[in-house]
C-alpha cells in the first residue's frame, strides 16, 4: 500500500503538530475536530509554526504555502472514507478512544490503518473496539512535535508485521526517529518520565525544597534542559495525573500512587501553562 492521504483527529497542541509534520513530508492531510472553534485555532497555529520557520530561514515562502495548501479542514469523521492512515489525537480517555476506533473501524476502507498518538493507554484494548486489530497500531509524538525526533510505535496484541513495517517507512518519512515498544502500561517515556516529575511533586509537597529549587537541582545538576515542575506545568498536570493513574492501576503497584498535591492542582483548574497557572504562573 502506497500512503497518500492522512487524517489527523484532534486539533489541539499534538494534532496540529502530526498534521504539519506530515504535510510537510508531501502527504495530503485532512486535519479533524469535533469543535469549529478548535479546529480554527489549530489551522491558525500551523500558520503561525510555518511563519516562523520562514522567519528563521529553514524554509522559504513558496515552501509554506505548499505545505499550507497540503492540510485541509474536516468537518466530519466521514472524510476518512478516503484515507490511507488515521492518526488519533484526542483526550486521553479510553472510552473516547474506543468510540472513535470503533466508527473508523466502519467508515474506513478494509487497507486503512487505524493509528493512536496516546502517551499510555493500551493499544490492545483500544483495537479491540474494532474488527480490524491487526490494522490497529500506536504512534506516540512527542511535544512539541515539529521539534522532537522520537515516536514510540506500540505494536497491540494483533498488530500486523506489515503494519508495522508501514507504520515504520511513515514514520522515518516524516523525518522522525521510530522506536519499536511492546503494549504496557505507559510505554518506555512516560513510564520513567511520570514518576519522576511524580516524585519531583512529592518532594515539594513534602516541603524538601521550593519548586525552583528542585527544577534548578535537576537542570544544572543532571543537565535536564527544563526542571520536572515546570515539565509537568507544559504537559499539563491532568496530563501529568491520568498518565500516573493509568500506570497505578496497570501495575498495581504503590509506587505509581499520584501525588495529593497533583490531584489537588487538577481539582483546582490549576493544570499548567495551557490554564494560565500551575506550579508557575504564566502570562
Amino acid at each position: 500500500m502506497k500512503v497518500k492521504k492522512i487524517m489527523v483527529i484532534g486539533a489541539g497542541q499534538m494534532g496540529t503538530g502530526i498534521a504539519q509534520v506530515c504535510a510537510q513530508a508531501g502527504y495530503d492531510v485532512l486535519l479533524y475536530d469535533i469543535d469549529e472553534a478548535n479546529l480554527d485555532k489549530g489551522i491558525n497555529k500551523i500558520e503561525k509554526n510555518l511563519a516562523r520557520q520562514v522567519e528563521k530561514q529553514r524554509i522559504n515562502e513558496n515552501e509554506k504555502k505548499d505545505v499550507f495548501t497540503k492540510i485541509r479542514r474536516s468537518a466530519t469523521l466521514y472524510d476518512a472514507s478516503g484515507v490511507d492512515i488515521v492518526i488519533e489525537a484526542v483526550v486521553e480517555k479510553m472510552n473516547v478512544k474506543r468510540e472513535i476506533f470503533a466508527q473508523l473501524d466502519e467508515i474506513t476502507p478494509d487497507h486503512t490503518i487505524l493509528a493512536s498518538n496516546t502517551s499510555s493507554m493500551p493499544i490492545t484494548e483500544i483495537a479491540a473496539a474494532t474488527d480490524r486489530p491487526e490494522k490497529v497500531i500506536g504512534m506516540h509524538f512527542m511535544n512539541p512535535v515539529p521539534v522532537m525526533k522520537l515516536v514510540e510505535i506500540i505494536r497491540g496484541l494483533a498488530t500486523s508485521d506489515e503494519v508495522y513495517k508501514k507504520i515504520e517507512e511513515v514514520t522515518r518519512a516524516i523525518g522522525k526517529v521510530p522506536v519499536e515498544v511492546n503494549d504496557f502500561p505507559g510505554f518506555v517515556s512516560n513510564r520513567i518520565l511520570m514518576p519522576m516529575i511524580n516524585e519531583a511533586i512529592y518532594t515539594l509537597y513534602e516541603g524538601v525544597a521550593t519548586k525552583e529549587a528542585i527544577d534548578d537541582v535537576m537542570k544544572l545538576g543532571m543537565n535536564h534542559p527544563m526542571g520536572p515542575i515546570q515539565l509537568a506545568d507544559f504537559i499539563g498536570l491532568d496530563t501529568c495525573l491520568s498518565v500516573m493513574e493509568i500506570l497505578h492501576e496497570g501495575f498495581g503497584d504503590d509506587k505509581y500512587r499520584p501525588c495529593p498535591l497533583l490531584r489537588k492542582y487538577v481539582k483546582a483548574g490549576w493544570v499548567g501553562k495551557k490554564a494560565g497557572r500551575g506550579f508557575y504562573t504564566y502570562d
